[in-house]
């Protein structure tokens, strides 16, 4: 008898302050949540412990297990909430997450990562164990100049190493979150050739519906009025993967993005992304073996990122060398605060010496600020993208000696 396994995934855009309408869409969200049976749902951006103990709460009868990971200075904000018993839990924090002094973007403070749920899931006289992996990738501020983008590119190849190396007993395997990249970016077609997960919504036939984009949505309350204006179509970066361990089977019963346009009685959305709400069937087969990631196109693909994590080296290279140019000549700034006011008499330093203190104190601390930038952080950096890289070459190394011997 088949089993139907119903995956929900939502970005709640919760953060403390910053976010619009938190308090009472994370509410709604817990409200919509405890009247449907999902089996497992997959939440990012739940910053705060109050609106995760919230959820907790309203969530119990319907989805009585729950696991939040926490993680950095802020918590990962990734949490799960399932109806089947959770067995095992882990975390896995990427090396490379962004910037520590860019705090306006913050990813770095979240620690962020990817989270396991190992669930026992019964049926009757048959029992399957699902691994659901849940995620949020370093966001992509600036498309057309993205800093980013090999930490990105790392995150997924680390996402999908950690997925093959602790799935091998699994009977699904199921990732859900916000990829914060696009079908066709290097990113996305790392975390599918590595890891041999398939893409739910490319399995519906829609290959470019602009009805499913899951951020910046034109039906959406948060999208900017300029995008709606001009009718420029939202981006597909939210997304359910999956994989069937051996001697299962697996079929997409159906993919949705199941929230309405607005939270009821509510002039706003849910969220400013959309979820999504993808339905399994899942059956044992016998005849059914765990499909192997395509050998050609991993290889490509891993050819690509080895060429961009040599770029990223490079990038750091010369960032380190800014950062001593900095420390040189903030370092000669401070000691002219300290010779001038010894040699020359200025009217303007004897009558305002407190300004002169102020800068000193400014110039001292952007220094101490460079230095690290330059040692700690530049190396902390480089063995992050040099440890990705390494491992990407080994896999590569083991797809060529593989194809010289057949």
């Amino acid at each position: 008898m088949a089993l139907d396994f119903k995956v929900f995934t939502l970005n709640c855009w919760g953060l403390a302050v910053v976010s619009k309408n938190r308090k009472a869409r994370i509410s709604a969200i817990a409200d919509l949540l405890a009247l449907h049976p999902f089996d497992v749902v997959c939440l990012q951006e739940v910053w705060t412990n109050r609106d995760y103990r919230l959820l907790k709460e309203k969530l119990a009868c319907v989805l009585p297990h729950s696991h939040y990971f926490y993680s950095g200075v802020t918590g990962s904000g990734i949490c799960i909430f399932s109806k089947h018993p959770i067995e095992e839990t882990f975390f896995h924090q990427w090396s490379v997450n962004g910037y520590i002094h860019k705090l306006h973007h913050g990813d770095w403070w979240g620690g962020k990562g990817v989270g396991m749920c190992r669930l026992k899931v019964q049926q009757e006289a048959e029992t399957y164990f699902v691994n659901v992996y849940s995620t949020h990738l370093h966001a992509e501020y600036n498309r057309s100049s993205d800093d980013y983008q090999a930490h990105r590119v790392l995150q997924t190849y680390d996402t999908a190493q950690f997925i093959l190396l602790t799935s091998g007993s699994a009977d699904l395997i199921v990732l859900a979150g916000d990829l914060n990249t696009e079908p066709g970016d290097l990113a996305y077609r790392v975390i599918l050739t590595v890891s041999g997960l398939v893409d739910a919504y490319m399995q519906t036939g829609s290959i470019s519906d602009d009805r499913f984009a899951t951020n910046e949505s034109l039906r959406n309350s948060y999208t900017p009025s300029s995008l709606i204006k001009d009718k420029i179509v939202g981006k597909r970066i939210d997304y359910v993967m999956y994989h069937p361990g051996p001697n299962v089977k697996v079929e997409l019963k159906s993919y949705a993005l199941p929230l309405p346009d607005r939270v009821p009685k509510q002039s706003f959305s849910y969220s400013d992304h959309e979820a999504i709400l993808v339905e399994l069937s899942l059956s044992r087969d016998s005849k059914s073996s765990k499909n192997c990631p395509d050998e050609a196109a991993k290889k490509l693909v891993l050819e690509e990122c080895v060429a961009l994590c040599k770029e990223a080296l490079k990038s750091i290279s010369k960032t380190k060398i800014l950062y001593w140019t900095a420390v040189l000549l903030l370092f000669l700034l401070f000691l002219a605060s300290l010779i001038v006011p010894a040699v020359v008499s200025v009217k303007m330093i004897d009558d305002y010496p407190v300004i002169f203190g102020v800068f000193r104190i400014i110039f001292t601390a952007l220094v101490l600020f460079f230095i690290l930038m330059a040692t700690l952080w530049s190396r902390i950096e480089m063995h992050g993208v040099l440890s990705g890289k390494l491992a990407m070459e080994m896999s590569l190394k083991n797809i060529y000696e593989c194809a010289h011997s057949r």
